[in-house]
């Protein structure tokens, strides 16, 4: 089995509710690791996080110590940046043996093809400059020195939780799934005009939603923690199904599964 989760925005106040996430997720993953072939978390684990050279934010032990714990194991985890925790440098690499991506992914998963990505860099693109700009600024290697070199890590923190609870707060947890107008099905449309994909896999949006693209194509909206903990797994038969956590019950299922 291959797994799927992002939007866990772990860190995200208050501070009793992302402790309790944090715990619900470990338990998703100790449970998951008994049969992955590779678990795929797809951005925004954290809700903020700055790694310095030697230096990184306070908290997660229990999360970082379980993910140390299932790689040193042998079970593969991807984690792939997202617009909340994209200044990753190594720490999850070398500490817990994590495979950092902070591009999209295409890959092949029991003979399908995926592509995997958070999303933030596809939405910023398609709501005009003034976005594209911030998340620009945001991903640049000069604003990454500055914010190295020129702040104490205790203000830079501060500033990064400040700007990320600012952020979330300022737009409501789930969002209303826009179907056509979604700009990653946009996105994915005119990709797999020129290159097959079977399986889009996306984060981000908050939506938990399998759309058929149509030609054996399908987009998978991977939900959110904070209110509706939900992930998606992809059988041994090549079908992607999304699942609640804990009960896991399976909400939607992929309708035109290609053969």
């Amino acid at each position: 089995m291959y797994y799927f989760a992002s939007d866990m925005h772990l860190g995200l106040l208050p501070a009793q509710e992302s402790r309790e996430r944090e715990k619900l997720l470990i338990g998703w993953l100790r449970r998951v690791a008994a049969d992955a072939e590779a678990i795929f978390l797809v951005g925004d684990l954290f809700d903020f996080w700055y790694e310095y050279r030697r230096v990184v934010p306070k908290g997660f032990t229990r999360l970082l110590g379980t993910l140390s714990e299932l790689t040193d194991r042998g079970v593969e985890i991807h984690f792939f940046t997202g617009n909340h925790d994209m200044w990753a440098y190594g720490y999850l690499q070398t500490e817990c043996g994590v495979h950092v991506h902070d591009k999209p992914l295409e890959t092949l998963l029991y003979g399908k093809r995926f592509f995997i990505t958070h999303g933030d860099d596809i939405t910023a693109r398609e709501h005009g400059f003034p976005t594209r700009l911030m998340n620009r600024t945001f991903r640049s290697p000069a604003v990454r020195w500055l914010f190295s070199h020129l702040l104490h890590p205790d203000t830079a923190l501060r500033f990064g939780y400040g700007w990320s609870s600012h952020s979330r707060k300022s737009k409501a947890v789930t969002h209303r799934f826009l179907a056509e107008e979604e700009p990653m099905v946009r996105f994915a449309r005119r990709y797999c005009a020129h290159e097959p994909v079977d399986y889009f896999v996306f984060g981000h949006n908050h939506c938990a939603e399998i759309y058929p693209l149509g030609n054996g194509s399908t987009a998978v909206f991977l939900g959110e923690w904070i209110e509706h903990p939900t992930y998606a797994v992809l059988d041994s038969t090549g079908r992607v199904s999304l699942k609640r956590y804990p009960d896991s019950g399976e909400t939607q299922q992929a309708r035109n599964t290609p053969q």
